[in-house]
């Protein structure tokens, strides 16, 4: 088979639907990414002209431009947007088309996951601009501090809004970590060990592992928010038991590690092209890869410095004010490798080069702005002034949106297969460099001087005027300079001047397929003996297009990849891809069905969304099954797989351990709350305690006890090739034990609207009655795939992941009872 034959198969079997309607069908990683990247840009934007409302407020004092609370759901939805809708997307949509490519394999763990992820993302963020255009947009700031934000301060709709409409996104958040981290670990080109990862893998592993951690803390409170909002419990009124520094406490476990979210990826992408921009290696791989480790380890000890003026004990400020200072000899160790990076090399002062220039610039200055807010006396000055304003733009806009501008010039001839024509990129910098800095070194100035963050207005005689007239003008500018570099960005894709395959002479191997990619990404895929292949191999793109690599010849219509080893690289499992479907924006809309009716307090049709939504997962994991063996499969260069549904840890298994490790986080965060409440709310012991019962307890350490036992029977039997359906149904009965004992709970708990510990019972027993309904309902699907055929003593991969979350409900619905019943014993 010649390359050109060899093309046109894998074109036909990878390819997407042509036109409109193929948006709304494609898996494809590399439509997706540019979808993602798309969007975000989009509501980049967006936040980008609330910015320039707010500055045309502030640029004169007793403005009448905008009243108080048209102001306040600007600024809400300005950082909303600009935090939730543009940063944690667009290094999803970097990373989604991106990584195959680097890594050498034809695309991400879960194609459809990606695809319900956007659409989750795309859905969620419409429902935000829907509120902004209707004007009930959430009006309590991009943190919602309670009481404030409570249904007493805040009637109406808008701050469900941001409640429900941003746990929607999370979810965009969640699947794609899942999704990165998977892919990362297992899907790699053959002798990819870990060493041998490019910089950005590293940087994107990292952060995916942040957010699974990171950001269920808020998933969490936006959920007790808003049952506090919808039925009267009070976790976050102090008079009933609740206290409203538990949703600081939340929120800023995920807010603090969110700047490091978003900071990480900027790093890889700068560690990435920093070295081509020099012509010569990365210095300190080792070294950056540690600090990143170390930086992500430290971000989840940072949060209280938030806090520091709530009334923090002195022994708690003295631990937190040190921890966050020590966060900078992370930084500092990355920004002195490029530093040497760029003494090694010889720097080309390149369109990206200059905004890799910026990047260094403006984030020291924001990092040492930090280290000055870490130290407590400081603190107590400058909180919640518009220096922390400033202080935050020079780290967010400095630390990411400066690198991805590099990024985005860097890879844009490999999205679109041209070059630059017209040179508007370096004006375009200029603007936004002077801009940037004019804006933000002067609301620097002006929190000094006194000015609060969030006021809509303010008197002459302040002093801040011309200050604050400068910022305006400044922020303009900058306006403007963005503008140019979208116009920029435009003109590049619309013009038809082919470029070089490879121009920047780069040595990863995105560059090692035509551009713009194909569908399939490589042709074969190759076997990785450096970090920079293409430096070893000049002609290793030649190589791949004639299939001398792995999986070179299409067969059966498949769409083919491999998996392989963690640590080493070597080869362990073929996969065999799903082809297009709609089901996942369908599935996401049903979803959206599900927050809609939330939202607009139509609760009978909650119920009608999760039986949708349960019936569409139903029928998405059906197909993915197969009814006969597959024989261990070649790929090439003497090597045979086994098919990954053949296995015990397949990429489901290894999807749901980093799934459950969101959930765990989830758990233990509602756990903390719980104790939270318990030792520092007010009102507490409660007036009511929940009466033991040695009945539930029993039932609930009985399911929890047979489940386990009877998977771990079931894929016993079902291993020496008989019928396992008995074990299954042993499984199924030990999930509805434990799903009747947490329901009993739930029914006896004391009332949830008289005092937190009411309520929190009835949302931990809650936890553990939906999981022991998701522990039934799969166990129900794999009764159903052994009648049906579809496991054998070969084909097994669907007992080792249903156990894994039988095993989790077995554990949390243990927990659960045991809080709940534990205390009523020892009181």
């Amino acid at each position: 088979m010649n390359a050109l034959e060899r093309h046109r198969k894998l074109t036909t079997i990878w390819a997407s639907e042509k036109g409109f309607k193929g948006w709304f069908s494609t898996v494809n990683h590399t439509d997706l990414g540019r979808m993602f990247l798309v969007t975000a840009f989009f509501f980049f934007i967006i936040g980008g002209l609330l910015a320039m409302l707010i500055r045309v407020q502030l640029a004169t004092p007793h403005s009448a431009f905008a009243g108080p609370e048209i102001y306040n759901q600007i600024f809400t939805m300005h950082g909303t947007i600009m935090m939730f809708l543009f940063a944690i997307p667009t290094f999803e949509g970097l990373a989604i088309y991106l990584l195959p490519k680097i890594l050498g394999t034809r695309d991400l763990a879960f194609p459809r996951l990606t695809a319900y992820g956007y659409w989750c993302y795309a859905f969620g963020g419409s429902m935000m601009l829907v509120a902004m255009v209707f004007g009930i947009a959430p009006n309590g700031g991009w943190f919602m501090y309670p009481p404030l934000s409570s249904a007493i301060y805040s009637p109406g709709i808008n701050t469900d809004f941001w409640l429900i409409g941003i746990t929607f996104v999370e979810i965009s958040a969640i699947a794609a970590a899942v999704e990165i981290t998977v892919s990362i670990l297992k899907y790699r080109a053959p002798g990819m060990s870990l060493d041998k990862m490019p910089i950005f893998a590293w940087y994107a592993l990292i952060t995916a592992l942040m957010i699974l951690t990171g950001f269920p803390p808020l998933i969490l409170g936006s959920v007790l928010l808003e049952v506090e909002r919808a039925f009267g419990f009070p976790f976050f009124q102090a008079d009933l038991g609740g206290d409203s520094l538990l949703w600081q406490h939340l929120f800023w476990l995920f807010g603090h590690p969110e700047v490091y979210i978003i900071f990480l990826p900027a790093a890889g992408v700068i560690s990435t092209i920093l070295p081509v921009m020099c012509r010569t290696t990365l210095l300190g791989y080792g070294w950056i890869v540690a600090a990143a480790l170390a930086l992500a380890f430290l971000s989840f000890g940072l949060w209280v410095h938030h806090m520091f003026t709530t009334g923090i004990p002195h022994m708690g400020l003295a631990f937190f004010s040190a921890a966050s200072t020590l966060v900078a000899v992370p930084t500092g160790v990355q920004i002195f490798a490029w530093i040497g990076t760029m003494w090694k090399g010889r720097p080309e002062l390149r369109l990206p080069m200059l905004h890799l220039l910026g990047f260094f610039f403006t984030f020291v200055i924001g990092g040492l702005t930090g280290v000055m807010v870490a130290v407590v006396p400081f603190d107590w000055q400058a909180h919640d002034t518009a220096f922390i304003t400033a202080h935050l733009h020079y780290v967010l806009f400095g630390g990411f949106v400066f690198p991805i501008f590099a990024g985005i010039y860097y890879w844009l001839p490999h999205v679109t297969g041209r070059r630059r024509f017209f040179r508007l990129g370096e004006l375009a910098f200029a603007l936004v460099f002077i801009g940037f800095h004019v804006t933000f070194l002067a609301m620097h100035w002006v929190g000094l001087l006194g000015q609060r963050r969030r006021i809509p207005t303010y008197a002459p005689e302040d002093g801040w005027t011309a200050i604050n007239l400068i910022s305006s003008v400044g922020s303009f500018v900058l306006a403007i300079g963005i503008g140019m570099i979208l116009i920029d960005v435009i003109l590049h894709v619309l013009t038809a001047s082919r470029g070089r395959r490879n121009p920047w002479g780069a040595g990863t191997l995105e560059w090692a397929m035509p551009t713009p990619p194909l569908a399939y990404n490589f042709a074969s895929l190759p076997h990785i003996t450096s970090r920079d292949p293409l430096v070893d191999e000049p002609d290793l793109a030649v190589q791949l297009a004639r299939g001398e690599g792995y999986l070179g010849t299409p067969r059966n219509t498949w769409r083919e990849t491999l998996t392989v080893d963690i640590a080493s690289g070597k080869p362990d499992m073929h996969v065999i891809y799903p082809s297009n479907t709609r089901l996942p924006i369908l599935m996401s809309a049903v979803t959206g069905v599900f927050f809609v009716s939330l939202l607009l307090k139509f609760y009978w049709t909650v119920p009608v969304a999760v039986i949708g939504v349960a019936l569409l997962v139903w029928r998405w994991v059906w197909g993915l099954g197969r009814g006969a063996d597959l024989a261990p499969l070649s790929i090439g260069h003497g090597i045979t797989l086994p098919n990954a549904g053949m296995t015990d840890r397949s990429p489901g298994w290894w999807g749901s351990v980093f799934l459950l490790t969101a959930n765990a986080t989830f758990f233990g965060s509602l756990l903390f709350g719980f104790a939270f409440l318990w030792t520092v709310a007010p009102g507490w012991p409660p007036p009511v305690w929940f009466d033991p019962s040695m009945t539930e307890l029993g039932a609930g350490l009985s399911g929890a006890i047979i489940g386990p036992i009877a998977m771990r029977l079931a894929k016993s039997v079902n291993g020496k090739g008989r019928n396992s359906v008995t074990g299954a149904t042993m499984a199924l009965f030990g999930a509805i034990l434990i799903g009747v004992a947490c329901a009993a709970m739930m029914w006896r708990t004391p009332s949830p609207v008289d005092h937190a510990y009411g309520a929190t019972l009835f949302v931990l027993g809650s936890y553990g009655l939906f999981h022991a309904c998701l522990a039934m309902l799969m166990t129900s699907f794999l009764i159903a795939r052994i009648v049906r055929g579809f496991t054998s003593a070969v084909r097994r991969a669907e007992f080792s992941i249903i156990g894994l979350w039988v095993d989790y409900t077995s554990v949390i619905g243990v927990l659960v009872l045991l809080a709940a019943h534990l205390p009523g014993v020892l009181q």
